[in-house]
């Protein structure tokens, strides 16, 4: 359901991909990949649609991140490149579409924006009463959950009308006087807000106009809004909308189930570090055993849009901790294929690269134990000095000595030559802590006179 119903748009996507592409013909002929009138005949020319079509499935396309613009260029989302491979990433393409359902139909312009801004953030929990409901639901039944949601959100927000009611009995301003603060003085900061009328030029008694409250929001008719709602939902496939009533489609239910779902994950952070940017997270998984870290990961990516979380990820592991490099990567790991464009653009990256590669090989369905054969000899030696520095900020001595066996090298001596040879920012502080930590006294003091060649730039 979720390939015919986003067909058409990756139909447009695939064109733009080979159209306003780098290096397409068209490219530069509107000056930007946008859908200008020129750029939309001529996708209509080519793909036997109307103009009005091509708008629509490219504004579908977009939404769904099968295709994304870059300054003058179009270029494909990693869904659209894992179309014909990964029925997982079609659906999390109709997901980001159902998203933005209310981007794909557009609002009532006669009401406020700020009433369409309710509904739009009651409708979640009218998709939840559909999906429980599990057949088709009155209109009016949602009409009535609708208005009970705008109501509470209008309470949470403490929406009162602080402006004066002249028509309210016994609420007469307060006149200068003797009062039981004694002495006829008010309490010091204390104004008094008096009709125009009334307000006396006395020098000794400070007036403050009456400011209006901000006005509130104005009622909008929620049936109207609440059709707009369901048509919306409607047009994205999300349910079906006629007779009176609604129900949700199989793809409405998963989608929901799948939202559901997230909320319950990022309940269950083990280690309370949902709320942590990625760095701090990161910090508190590394004290945790692998399954309770990934279990972390995904509750902390549950809560966060993927695209900021994967580039707040790799921001982490630029950063000097050896330590986050890694963990940042095996985050990426439990995100899956929607890190991968990510991933690609840091392996100009030297700090990264090894990493990435290491990665995109796992992706790519090669076994952890081999994924390592992908690296040359310097890419791997640069990754040990790496992991060896991690080791010896937050590891134990014995397991620095340990870490000399995953080393590609046959010998310790070679090993030396290489790890001199390859500069990484760590070498001289890993080769002084494996030389105190390792207990063979002649490999120790090779170990040290590398640390102190390296230092010397010997």
């Amino acid at each position: 359901m979720a390939r015919s119903g986003l067909a058409a748009a990756a139909r447009v996507a695939r064109w733009a991909d080979a159209a306003l592409g780098p290096g397409g013909d068209s490219a530069t002929a509107d000056g930007k990949a946008t859908l200008s009138d020129a750029t939309a005949e001529r996708a209509a020319l080519a793909l036997g649609l109307t103009p009005a079509q091509v708008r629509a499935d490219w504004d579908t396309a977009r939404l769904a991140g099968l295709i994304e613009v870059h300054g003058d260029s179009a270029r494909p989302g990693w869904r659209l490149r894992a179309w014909n491979r990964d029925d997982s990433a079609v659906l999390r393409g109709w997901v980001a579409l159902c998203d933005a359902w209310s981007l794909a139909y557009p609002e009532p312009e006669e009401y406020e924006a700020a009433a369409v801004a309710e509904v739009v953030t009651a409708m979640p929990q009218v998709l939840s009463f559909l999906q429980l409901s599990a057949g088709p639901v009155p209109v009016p039944q949602l009409l009535d959950l609708l208005g009970q949601r705008v109501t509470e959100l209008r309470t949470e927000r403490c929406e009162v009308d602080y402006a004066p009611h002249p028509e309210a009995p016994g609420l007469e301003a307060p006149r200068p006087g003797p009062s039981r603060t004694g002495g006829g003085a008010r309490r010091p900061g204390t104004t008094v807000a008096l009709p125009e009328s009334e307000a006396g030029p006395g020098p000794d008694v400070p007036v403050q106009r009456a400011r209006p409250a901000e006005p509130p929001v104005t009622d909008a008719p929620l049936d109207a809004l609440l059709d707009w709602a369901l048509r919306a939902l409607a047009c994205v496939g999300a349910l079906t909308y006629g007779d009176g009533q609604a129900t949700l489609t199989p793809l409405g239910s998963w989608a929901v189930w799948v939202k559901l779902e997230q909320i319950c994950v990022a309940a269950q952070s083990p280690a309370g570090n949902i709320e942590q940017g990625a760095e701090d997270m990161l910090r508190g998984c590394g004290r945790l055993r692998p399954n309770a870290a990934r279990a972390e990961y995904r509750a902390w990516l549950a809560a966060r849009p993927v695209g900021s979380a994967v580039t707040e990820l790799i921001n982490a592991a630029r950063g000097e901790d050896a330590l986050l490099r890694g963990l940042a990567f095996e985050a990426l790991r439990v995100v899956g294929a929607p890190a991968e464009p990510e991933v690609r653009t840091v392996l100009d990256e030297p700090t990264l690269r090894p990493y990435a590669l290491l990665w995109l090989a796992e992706h790519d369905g090669a076994d952890p134990e081999d994924a390592h054969e992908i690296l040359t000899r310097e890419e791997a030696t640069w990754l040990w000095v790496d992991t060896a520095a991690a080791v010896a900020d937050h590891g134990e001595a014995p397991l620095l000595v340990r870490h000399l066996e995953s080393a590609v090298q046959p010998t310790v001596p070679a090993l030396l030559t290489e790890v001199r040879a390859v500069g990484h920012p760590r070498t001289v502080q890993v080769l002084v802590a494996l030389a105190a930590a390792h207990p063979d006294p002649a490999l120790a003091k090779a170990v040290r006179r590398a640390a102190f060649q390296v230092h010397t730039g010997g």
